[in-house]
């Protein structure tokens, strides 16, 4: 996707040879524009998928999947919580996750009602790197009955096994774009499909 690729270039940095810094539009500070066009982009690719759920990971994956569920046709938005209420269900779904920024892992939970039986699901995320938000995702999908239509990302760090173990286990995986490398700061970009 162009405009997601010139952002990257034009106001992300890279740090170290594996971070990927694009909080100035995508996920500490976000570019309105961008991330419609963003869901409009994924929301084309999976349409023909008939997703009846979108689902993902609180907090910085719910604006792009507010915006592809939005072109969807306003399909509902499901999003899994990192931290236990007072006011949670008895009858949770959950399943671990790695967080490869935080260095920590997070119990993801989501009230089972909000995932029907059956219900056709689509996992976005703003970031695809080591894999793991979306495998407890995927897992989550598949304990409460319903099947997965595929995963959508905005950034797939290409650099990390992510996108390829998903790939490998047969997952409809669309990256708006890929980070190839990080090279003395600089962010070197797959080629698009």
């Amino acid at each position: 996707m162009e405009k997601l690729r010139r952002a990257i270039l034009e106001q992300g940095r890279g740090i170290g040879s594996n971070i990927v810094k694009v909080d100035m539009f995508l996920n500490h500070r976000l570019d309105t524009r961008l991330m419609f066009d963003m869901g409009r982009e994924l929301a084309d690719y999976f349409r023909k998928d008939t997703p009846d759920i979108v689902l993902t990971v609180e907090a910085s994956g719910i604006a792009i999947a507010l915006t592809a569920a939005h072109y969807l046709g306003d399909v509902p938005v499901v999003f899994a919580k990192k931290a236990g209420t007072s006011t949670q269900s008895p009858d949770m779904i959950t399943a671990v996750a790695h967080s490869f920024t935080h260095g920590n892992d997070n119990i993801l939970r989501i009230d089972r009602h909000y995932l029907p039986e059956g219900s056709r699901v689509l996992v976005v995320d703003d970031f695809l790197a080591d894999g793991q938000a979306s495998h407890a995702l995927i897992s989550m999908v598949q304990q409460a009955g319903c099947t997965l239509v595929g995963v959508g990302v905005a950034v797939e760090k290409g650099f990390q096994p992510g996108g390829k173990k998903l790939r490998e286990a047969g997952v409809n995986l669309k990256s708006l774009a890929i980070v190839e490398s990080i090279e003395n700061g600089v962010i070197r970009l797959a080629e698009e499909d």
